[in-house]
């Protein structure tokens, strides 16, 4: 058969680690169709939307019929899930199709999530529902537009059978695209066997792979883990500054490249609350909102674990290599975090961050916590208040009279950083609201209009809504009329009883 899909494969985790996956392929959909296909994310790939008619599209990401050169594998892996310990959880829904170099010579992972069960399927069904396949495709495409490191859907297609949860819903298979799907888990697996060898062979591959500098150095597993606790940093830094809870932040679920995965129980905040949990099953509030910083290094240090032999033959220099890492993670953290929080706050971004600086913006997110404001919108009307227009801000707040003493301090702050001479005021005012904008969205995925989008997709088959807000959401910093029709606030009450799934 000729080749389906003219992706240029070079599987490299199959062909460098035997013995680390099982072989396995998908089954087979009795009446696939395709709902979703990424054709931007396809034309970054070398993938030629055009050479396939629409059955043979669907049966390609229903997992029918393979792309020449795809080598489908279930990758195994461990994990630490809610702090405790699994042994082998594995691919147990999922399917490694193989690497693909795209069009600018990167290296990504093309994986099927849905496709049937593997041996580590531990008596699961391995398939996926619509409803969350297509969740995936949402958070995953808005968090791409909005700067932040993720896994995202290529595709998603219905595969005409039923799947059962807590009731019967329509099945799909979801096509990933990551630069790896390397995990903290993926280390602990062999770690807990003892099989040290596996873990140098997998340190190697993952160096390789996502930090080829650290390639031959003296101390590069040491290098690799303060590369992954700094991308770590990063990106939970970048997440709450958008108000992002990930839900299900289990060893399992932190990726090696830094990129976020698995969009399960995923939400945002609205009123703002640091200690804000929807995840249904995040009973005692481990994954909340403001712990988030707190797990990554939690994980790190389980990944510090597992690459202990690798620091030094001395176990109790090993421990003392890793813990300067683990330990110098919250000031990672913070300098992320800060730095972040001055861009929103409309700061030089050449400048110093200063103490003052970040007491300023926690009595901010105290004044949002107080008085219930929406985050998103309280950071963009700041933007506004930045340009001299504070009404639509100032109408956000309960008790407005509260926020002027933070005002008056925040201006003064902004004074500083204003260059004198030439230029009117008001054009530097101008400049800093657009440079606020650009970081501080309008748009995000409200979780109303979320699940709104997906039980239309999922029940009655309409897929317009959902086109319609990720038409939207692609450019979350303009405040269009594309925008405005998908950015209000659920009812607080809504909130209060919103609640997210796996769907597993």
């Amino acid at each position: 058969m000729a080749n389906p899909a003219p992706f240029r494969f070079d599987n490299s985790f199959a062909r460098d680690l035997p013995g680390f996956y099982v072989p396995w392929n998908p089954v087979t959909a009795p009446q696939p169709r395709l709902l979703f296909l990424n054709h931007p994310l396809a034309e970054e790939l070398g993938f030629d939307v055009g050479a396939l008619d629409e059955r043979e599209r669907a049966e390609l990401f229903a997992g029918n019929r393979l792309p020449e050169g795809a080598q489908p594998i279930a990758q195994a892996y461990a994990g630490h899930q809610f702090g405790g310990f699994s042994p082998q959880l594995g691919d147990g829904r999922a399917l490694l199709l193989g690497e693909v170099v795209d069009r600018l010579g990167r290296r990504r992972d093309l994986a099927f999530k849905g496709s049937g069960r593997t041996p580590f399927s531990r008596g699961g069904d391995g398939k996926a529902a619509v409803g969350p396949m297509l969740r995936e495709v949402v958070v995953g495409e808005a968090m791409h537009a909005l700067g932040v490191p993720t896994t995202r859907a290529l595709a998603v297609a219905a595969t005409g059978e039923p799947v059962h949860r807590e009731r019967t819903l329509p099945g799909a298979v979801l096509t990933r695209v990551a630069a790896s799907h390397l995990r903290v888990g993926s280390f602990e697996y062999f770690a807990a066997r003892g099989e040290t060898g596996r873990v140098r062979q997998l340190a190697d591959y993952a160096i390789a792979r996502h930090d080829p500098q650290l390639a031959g150095a003296d101390e590069r597993y040491l290098g690799l883990l303060k590369a992954v606790a700094e991308r770590q940093a990063r990106l939970v830094a970048q997440w709450m500054n958008l108000g992002f809870i990930h839900g299900v932040m289990n060893t399992d679920n932190m990726t090696i490249s830094g990129e976020t995965i698995d969009y399960g129980p995923c939400a945002f905040v609205e009123a703002y609350d640091p200690e804000a949990v929807f995840s249904s099953i995040d009973h005692h509030g481990r994954y909340a909102f403001a712990n988030q910083p707190r797990i990554a290094r939690w994980n790190l240090a389980r990944l510090a674990e597992t690459l202990l032999p690798l620091f030094d033959a001395d176990q109790q220099r090993a421990v003392e290599r890793a813990t300067e890492v683990i330990d110098g993670f919250p000031a990672m953290f913070e300098q992320a975090w800060r730095r972040g929080q001055a861009a929103k706050l409309g700061m030089d971004p050449a400048g110093v961050v200063t103490d003052a600086d970040g007491a300023l913006a926690d009595d901010w997110l105290a004044l949002l916590q107080s008085q219930r404001v929406d985050f998103t919108l309280g950071w963009r009307r700041l933007a506004d208040a930045a340009a001299g227009d504070e009404a639509a801000l100032l109408s956000l707040f309960a008790r407005p009279e509260e926020l002027q003493p933070w005002l008056a301090r925040w201006r003064e702050r902004l004074a500083r950083d204003d260059p004198g001479g030439g230029g009117s005021a008001v054009q530097a005012q101008a400049a800093r609201a657009q440079a606020m904008r650009t970081v501080s969205p309008f748009l995000i995925p409200r979780n109303h209009r979320v699940e709104e989008v997906l039980a239309a997709a999922s029940e009655a088959g309409d897929l317009a809504p959902l086109e319609s807000l990720l038409d939207a959401l692609r450019h979350p910093f303009a405040e269009g009329p594309r925008q405005r029709a998908w950015a209000d606030p659920a009812a607080p009450e809504l909130t209060a009883a919103y609640r997210t799934f796996c769907g597993t």
